[in-house]
């Protein structure tokens, strides 16, 4: 079973998996050597493990052109050849497209040491050449060097970066700008990040900021947009900037041709998204392209959950279903699909296969039977070996990707999630306010529009809401490879940073 997800892709706002570096190394280093014992490796998989790589253009399992992958957990040293990299650094770029994250995160959380607001800090100074050099190398779009704008909220990064106020964070992140202008080779487009976790200064964040977008101020300007703050899952704020970008001139065709929205995750925002982008491509930019990332893929499956469904059913909540992974050792002998073994057991009361699961015996996932000795040694209680959380991966990725198209192929046949629908208005009232909007003349008038809507906009949830709580992963097979770890639940996904990911993935690599 193979399915190429790129064909499927139409005219929708652009799902990028947040790539884990603990997936790629599997890809990378397969290459070099048996990484994988091959026997290890399912038969269903006539590709092996190459074949999990969606970013080829042939012989694999499942294809897909974009994604995304962050500096703040790469090897940024490109002197040395490293496997662990290889899915990113020798991909084909003509049929593949990947968004670099610059690593922000890392220096608001105190990861990446050094006097941010210094420019003559030895220690920033390095890590900004290696970041400009990794995104002109590798990266076809990337984000600039920004200090998100809550470092001053953060103990750690406080601490290691000696930034303690939203002044210093524009100030360092303005060091960063004109780095990245004054020393970029064009290889890469850079995309001029928003930060500013209210109105506000979210705003003055962009007046700052907006500069480095203008083609009559920079030469070598920057290329797009990336929202994050409260600008990445605030719908009346994003309409506000994309308004005020577009007429400042700042949304130019073939000069700012892509806005990312980092973190999202909620299948309605993908809808929302692509009704964004068909209004600017009509009045605007025909060129114009949204994308937005989660790691939501690769932290279910750290967290043990394996995707089994998706719900997209007109007028109600949509949703993908991440549950608990069948992890027992009676099951490391049996040879019934894994879809049958859930389905049959009790276990899901709905499964859909992936291109890696079709075909999947549950023993393939359920690897090791009691008495057997794991890695290190010892019989430990899950009985999931390190690839198992591979595969899974690799299911969920698709299920992510499917189930994002899936949500703009039934919006598109007029099926409209409850969210979006306006109580006294009716299920398109989203789309044709978007579609007036950015059809007004002028600025004042597309604001008007906007500020006549702000109940409705109050009741289209953010991104990220405020009514998460940390919880611990109790999941047998992840503590025994990784440890305990806090994970985020927010509403009906559970969210656990991509960077503290990969960092607690290497005790299995």
């Amino acid at each position: 079973m193979s399915d190429n997800l790129t064909a499927k892709q139409n005219d929708y706002a652009v799902f990028l998996p947040a790539l884990s570096g603990f997936y790629a190394t599997f890809v990378g280093k397969q290459r070099f050597s048996p990484y994988v014992d091959p026997a290890r490796i399912p038969p269903h998989l006539q590709w092996g493990v190459e074949g999990m790589n969606w970013l080829n253009d042939r012989d694999n399992h499942f294809q897909y052109h974009w994604t995304l992958y962050s500096a703040g957990h790469a090897n940024l040293d490109l002197n040395k050849q490293d496997p662990s990299e290889d899915m990113v650094r020798n991909r084909n770029r003509s049929t593949s497209l990947l968004v670099g994250d610059s690593g922000g995160f890392q220096i608001g959380k105190g990861v990446w040491e050094g006097d941010w607001k210094d420019p003559n800090c030895p220690k920033a100074q390095k890590k900004r050449e290696l970041v400009l050099k990794w995104m002109d190398a590798l990266m076809d779009y990337g984000m600039c060097l920004d200090i998100p704008a809550w470092v001053a909220r953060s103990p750690e990064g406080q601490k290691a970066t000696g930034i303690t106020t939203y002044e210093e964070a524009c100030r360092a992140t303005d060091i960063n700008n004109e780095y990245f202008i004054a020393n970029r080779t064009g290889d890469c487009k850079f995309l001029n990040v928003l930060q500013g976790e209210n109105h506000p200064d979210a705003e003055d964040w962009y007046q700052r900021m907006k500069k480095y977008c203008d083609p009559a101020q920079y030469n070598k300007h920057f290329n797009g947009w990336a929202m994050g703050g409260q600008n990445m899952c605030d719908i009346d704020l994003a309409l506000r900037r994309l308004v005020h970008i577009i007429h400042d001139g700042l949304l130019e065709q073939g000069k700012h041709d892509w806005m990312h929205f980092l973190g999202t995750s909620k299948l309605e925002w993908a809808v929302l998204l692509t009704v964004i982008q068909r209004a600017v491509r009509k009045y605007h930019n025909a060129n114009f392209t949204i994308s937005f990332d989660c790691a939501s893929p690769f932290l279910a499956t750290a967290n043990g959950q394996v995707y089994t469904n998706t719900t997209t059913v007109d007028a109600t909540k949509w949703s993908y279903r991440m549950e608990p992974g069948i992890d027992d050792k009676k099951y490391a002998t049996d040879t019934r699909s894994y879809r049958d073994a859930c389905l049959q057991d009790n276990i899901y009361e709905n499964f859909t296969d992936s291109p890696i699961t079709s075909g999947l015996a549950v023993k393939d996932v359920c690897i090791y039977k009691p008495g057997d000795l794991n890695k290190v040694g010892k019989e430990g209680n899950t009985s999931w070996d390190s690839f198992s959380y591979a595969l899974l991966m690799g299911h969920n990725v698709y299920q992510h990707i499917d189930a994002v198209q899936t949500a703009n192929r039934e919006f598109d046949a007029g099926s409209v999630p409850l969210m979006l629908i306006h109580k006294g208005m009716g299920k398109h009232y989203f789309q044709e306010t978007v579609d007036k909007i950015f059809a007004a003349k002028t600025r004042e008038d597309a604001l008007k529009i906007i500020d006549n809507n702000h109940d409705y906009w109050m009741q289209i949830i953010g991104t990220r809401g405020a009514t998460g709580k940390k919880t611990l992963n109790t999941n047998d097979s992840w503590n025994e490879f990784f440890g305990p770890a806090v994970v985020e639940t927010l509403d009906d996904n559970a969210e656990l940073d991509a960077t503290n990911l990969d960092n607690l993935e290497q005790s299995l690599l």
